[in-house]
């Protein structure tokens, strides 16, 4: 069993939400319920899926969870660059943020790789 807290995705990926839900506070009225949910929820669903991952018995599940974990990034990624493309807020470096995401998934990988060899 690992300690969630310690772990460095997970760190990570707690401030990378906090980023996000700060962008989406941003956000227009008109897309509080549409895309700024949807990313705001990716972006929860990656500390919360390693969290819950790590108090699994075996590595096996821990890794399954860390697979769900990386899926969620990828589509907080996606979502990030439909926000920018769709010019949702002018003052956001929104190159920043996917560059943040995609780190983390390369942490997630590496991490997840290193757990189930």
């Amino acid at each position: 069993m690992h300690n969630f807290r310690q772990l460095r995705i997970w760190i990570d990926s707690v401030e990378l939400t906090r980023e996000v839900y700060f962008l989406t506070q941003k956000f227009s009225s008109d897309h509080r319920f549409g895309i700024s949910s949807q990313l705001y929820r990716a972006a929860v669903s990656i500390p919360s899926n390693i969290a819950e991952g790590s108090a699994r018995k075996s590595e096996k599940d821990f890794a399954h969870f860390l697979s769900i974990s990386l899926g969620s990034a990828f589509e907080l990624e996606t979502q990030l660059i439909i926000a920018e493309q769709c010019n949702l807020t002018c003052d956001t470096d929104y190159t920043v943020l996917i560059n943040r995401v995609q780190a983390l998934q390369k942490q997630i990988k590496a991490f997840s790789n290193s757990i189930t060899s």
